[in-house]
């Protein structure tokens, strides 16, 4: 088994408390960082139940995704050499089926960020959220066809619709708790965004929520869901239970 549960490794500093991870049956558990940080634990598991549990504490910043519509695109001919392969097409990113659709909705707004928040606006108002939308293969222009999915399929087709126009976009996942909203007005799982690289930078958005969030955990980048399933088997499995909790835990004054 290969799980993604720890946050990136980017996030170290952040690390409040010890991680704790567990298995039950107990055996054991190496955890290995890949190239661009992800990090993976990898086990074996033998026949019958077994149950894994993390934990750890991480501090967050209490401000919201930043909001910068002054921010303008880097041209193609000057991007970062390792910024292309976010332009490629990917399992889950069907940029062929639906360049069409992005120039003839997006091909005449100024490039930026502007655009790119047009297109999480579109992406938002297209797609309803729905539980029972989930497929396995669900590719970009399936969820655009189906008008519904999870926070992984609104990413896709956000992601989907920046490649065709020539904006590097890629997959994030992580935790995304009720952190600066009212309590059970979204979903506490993991969650899924993107990232693009705008002027000299990749920035956060999110087609899903589609409104500056606080609290996110990240825990892993790529192409798309594809490269950063939270779980991996080599071999035949079933997910009998998943439980993501997050908890927000408020800092003490000073001398308190």
């Amino acid at each position: 088994m290969l799980t993604l549960v720890h946050p990136h490794s980017s996030l170290s500093a952040d690390l409040q408390a010890p991680e704790q991870l567990r298995l039950d049956p107990d055996r054991t558990i190496e955890v290995l960082a890949d190239q661009v940080g992800n990090r993976w634990s990898r086990w074996m598991a033998p026949s019958g139940s077994t149950t894994l549990r993390y934990s750890t504490t991480v501090a967050c910043s209490d401000n919201p995704d930043p909001v910068l519509p002054s921010v303008r695109h880097c041209p193609i001919q000057a991007l970062p050499i390792d910024t292309y392969h976010f332009l490629n097409p990917s399992p889950y990113c069907d940029t062929a089926e639906l360049m069409a659709l992005a120039w003839g909705s997006f091909g005449g707004l100024a490039p930026g960020w502007p655009l790119v928040q047009a297109i999480c606006d579109w992406v938002h108002g297209q797609i309803r959220f729905d539980y029972e939308a989930v497929r396995p293969h669900k590719t970009a222009s399936d969820t655009l066809a189906d008008g519904a999915g999870v926070c992984r399929d609104f990413a896709h087709l956000a992601i989907t619709l920046c490649r065709c126009l020539n904006i590097p976009a890629r997959y994030c996942t992580g935790y995304l708790g009720y952190t600066g909203i009212p309590i059970g007005a979204a979903p506490v799982d993991f969650s899924a965004w993107f990232e693009v690289f705008l002027a000299d930078r990749w920035y956060v958005f999110d087609a899903r929520h589609n409104f500056p969030r606080s609290g996110r955990v990240l825990i892993a980048r790529g192409r798309d869901a594809a490269d950063v399933p939270f779980l991996r088997s080599f071999g035949e499995h079933q997910l009998l239970g998943l439980t993501v909790i997050t908890e927000p835990i408020l800092q003490q004054p000073a001398g308190t």
